[in-house]
């Protein structure tokens, strides 16, 4: 595997943000609700997220999400509304994992909005194994990939490890997808970590667009009011904005200011992932996806990503979301948070 050229303040990043020593973290707690099928992780007794699994929806997401310094960074549709933000993509909730092709089934698109759910997939989670807090908290979930009869195609054990400091939040995502039946995960822009942002990260935009998925389904974003739309998306491959869409990357960050602050959060890729460096699936109208399981449907000069899996057989895959006030993360630093999260797990 081949890193970037380390410079000195890299390296010094890298070793602070490696150290074994919890001194700066700060105490996350964790209080489950088991009939509300939802567990909020608080910082210093602020909640920063919840992650819910209510069977009203067809996955499970973390939602919402709270900056630092306590700002919102998710869309509240469809859960809480908000005045002033878009009501497009209702499968876009929080922050979530699946993907668009599985076995021919879509996981990605399924929302209150499709009424005819044969070709779709929806995602159960059927055990909290661990809900601990302290300076690194941890959730461990056993959740069940089903379609429509609720056949089971994939078992995931998904951990999430969380830490926090005064300015920053950090959450490593570890998914272990194990086969129940021969699955195909074939090519498919629709994935596969993404988080649904507040109108401050979105672009301003005075254009109407359309997007069509694979089953001709088109969605229609409208343009609206664009006051307070400022987010600017930047990738470990140079490229920014518009650009960024279907490039690859190590990671990518999205910054934007917010009642006076500077936010930033992004996704890291881990190189031990199929697909790795990721895809970028992240739009200006607020949709910030990172695919390791689409290639060719991004540049048609690559080579097809296909993932089969015997029944029996795993599949993992470690990603890192990072987020903090007060700056633009610089370039230099989200490499260093990259090689540090590369040498993890």
């Amino acid at each position: 595997m081949i890193f970037k050229h380390l410079t000195l303040f890299s390296l010094v990043s890298v070793m602070l943000l490696g150290c074994t020593c919890n001194t700066n973290l700060s105490e996350i707690t964790v209080t489950c609700d088991e009939v509300g099928s939802q567990i909020d992780l608080m910082v210093d007794g602020n909640l920063f997220t919840s992650f819910r699994y209510t069977t009203d929806y067809e996955k499970p997401f973390l939602y919402p999400i709270y900056s630092p310094d306590g700002q919102m960074i998710t869309r509240g549709f469809p859960i809480d509304p908000r005045p002033g933000e878009r009501t497009d993509h209702p499968h876009h909730i929080g922050m979530w994992f699946n993907h668009g092709n599985v076995n021919g089934l879509d996981f990605w698109n399924n929302s209150s909005a499709i009424q005819d759910k044969t070709n779709y997939g929806h995602i159960v989670v059927t055990k909290i194994l661990e809900a601990k807090g302290g300076k690194r908290a941890h959730l461990k979930v056993l959740s069940e990939w089903r379609d429509q009869a609720e056949v089971v195609l994939l078992e995931e054990t998904t951990d999430y490890y969380i830490t926090a400091t005064v300015d920053s939040r950090t959450i490593d995502r570890l998914s272990t997808l194990k086969a129940i039946q021969d699955v195909t995960i074939t090519d498919n822009k629709e994935g596969l970590i993404a988080v649904r942002v507040d109108k401050a990260f979105e672009k301003p935009s005075n254009e109407t667009q359309v997007f069509t998925d694979e089953h001709g389904n088109t969605t229609v974003v409208e343009v609206q009011d664009s006051s307070g739309a400022n987010g600017m998306y930047y990738g470990s491959s140079g490229k920014t904005g518009d650009d960024i869409w279907g490039t690859r990357n190590d990671w990518v960050m999205l910054s934007a200011e917010k009642d006076g602050n500077v936010i930033s959060f992004g996704f890291f890729d881990h190189p031990s992932n199929v697909g790795y460096p990721f895809h970028s699936h992240a739009r200006g109208y607020g949709l910030f996806a990172c695919n390791n399981l689409g290639a060719k449907v991004f540049n048609p000069g690559e080579e097809e990503i296909l993932v089969t899996l015997a029944k029996g057989e795993s599949l993992t895959l470690k990603h890192r979301f990072y987020l903090e006030t007060g700056s633009k993360v610089p370039t230099e630093r989200a490499d260093s948070i990259f090689t540090a999260f590369s040498g993890k797990y």
